[in-house]
């Protein structure tokens, strides 16, 4: 992985101080790429939890027909009904 780096300085308090060591010494990187990971995991969840439907907005997409063209639902449900008749047992023809 190539990037450019800028320095930058920032306060922390004593608590993230020692977790940024602990977490460096751990898994034997700088305290810098500690924070590069920290940031691009938080980036990465933000921007999902940006793109998640809320509850009712899925319900809503749900019931719009969840985007399924009604061709399609209409060739799923002859195909699933095929499939059903093809397996059912001789007995309960």
């Amino acid at each position: 992985m190539s990037y450019s780096l800028t320095r930058t300085s920032m306060a922390l308090d004593a608590w993230t101080i020692q977790a940024l060591k602990d977490l460096s010494e751990k898994w034997n990187i700088s305290k810098a790429e500690v924070i590069r990971r920290a940031v691009r995991q938080l980036k990465e969840k933000a921007d999902t939890e940006e793109q998640t439907l809320s509850p009712l907005e899925a319900l809503e997409w749900l019931q719009e027909g969840g985007g399924l063209v009604a061709e399609e639902a209409e060739a799923y449900r002859t195909e699933m009904l095929a499939n059903r008749e093809a397996r059912r047992p001789w007995w309960e023809s």
